[in-house]
């Protein structure tokens, strides 16, 4: 039988019939779920499950027998199961009970139809680059990755950093501001999109570098090939900075020796096969929504 992993964050009863939907289709396809432990237990009573259904609890229950990840929520409930499949060939599916949604991009009407393309392998399997962090200190733990972006930024609400920037070894620039992103592709449309930093297509290779609220207005966003190692130094008047992958963050010293680089591995997205980037832009941005163009 089919195996499919299923995560979220927290039981919302005014989803209970989406659940119940997803839970019914993937008993009628013949999907057996695996459920995460702490969610299963808040379904529980709300919502009735299939009598095979089992539970995980952490990476290390992810064998090879589970080919997906159905990930159910917004793209921060996505971004935490990066932390959970590692390096396992695992799909992602995102079903986005959220509200933008550029990775979790399969509506909730869209269930019937996603649990169907997993069975019938009509899906688009769009693989995403990571992006590493080493440090002169071990951080993060076994989790040193994240799929958005890497994040330097000041601990304290009064003065702002310097950070002085290299691109394998050969210096950059030195960003004085409240901090740093170093995007990936996917992360392009997340807090970097905020900080005014540009869109770039999932496929193209690249990492962005934008700064974040910084002291020289003529300091502008750049993207440059994810060949590059990016290495930092860091001056600040406190002792401590934050640095962050996606959502996870921790308080470092200001003399940690932080470089990224681009993961030895990837993950994969499943996309339904009528949808693209260039639909979700248009979607997610309202584009052509003024309409005088």
């Amino acid at each position: 039988m089919m195996q499919a992993a299923v995560y979220s964050r927290v039981y919302d009863p005014a989803q209970q019939a989406e659940w119940q939907l997803l839970f019914d289709e993937m008993e009628q396809q013949g999907i057996r779920p695996v459920i995460f432990r702490d969610f299963y237990d808040q379904l529980a009573g709300s919502v009735r499950m299939p009598d095979s259904a089992l539970q995980f609890m952490s990476s290390k229950d992810l064998g090879e027998d589970i080919e997906f990840l159905i990930s159910f929520g917004g793209d921060g409930t996505l971004l935490d199961t990066v932390s959970l499949i590692r390096d396992n060939k695992i799909i992602l599916v995102g079903i986005n009970a959220g509200r933008l949604g550029f990775l979790a991009s399969i509506g909730r009407e869209d269930i019937p139809g996603a649990i169907r393309a997993i069975v019938q392998r009509s899906y688009v399997e769009d693989r995403r680059t990571l992006i590493h962090l080493d440090g002169s200190q071990p951080l993060f733990g076994e989790v040193p990755y994240a799929l958005n972006e890497f994040t330097i930024y000041k601990k304290d609400q009064g003065s702002m950093i310097k950070i002085h920037t290299y691109l394998n070894g050969e210096f950059l620039n030195t960003y004085w501001a409240d901090g740093l992103i170093v995007a990936t592709p996917t992360g392009s449309t997340g807090y970097s999109l905020s900080c005014q930093g540009p869109i770039v297509f999932p496929d193209s290779r690249s990492f962005v570098i934008t700064p974040i609220a910084p002291h020289n207005l003529n300091v502008r966003p750049i993207v440059v090939p994810d060949t590059n190692v990016i290495s930092f130094e860091i001056e600040s008047r406190s002792d401590e900075v934050i640095c962050s992958l996606d959502a996870r963050r921790e308080v470092i010293s200001k003399n940690v020796q932080l470089a990224v680089r681009k993961e030895t591995f990837d993950i994969g997205l499943l996309r339904l096969s009528e949808d693209n980037f260039l639909q979700t832009l248009r979607n997610k941005l309202t584009w052509g929504l003024d309409k005088r163009n």
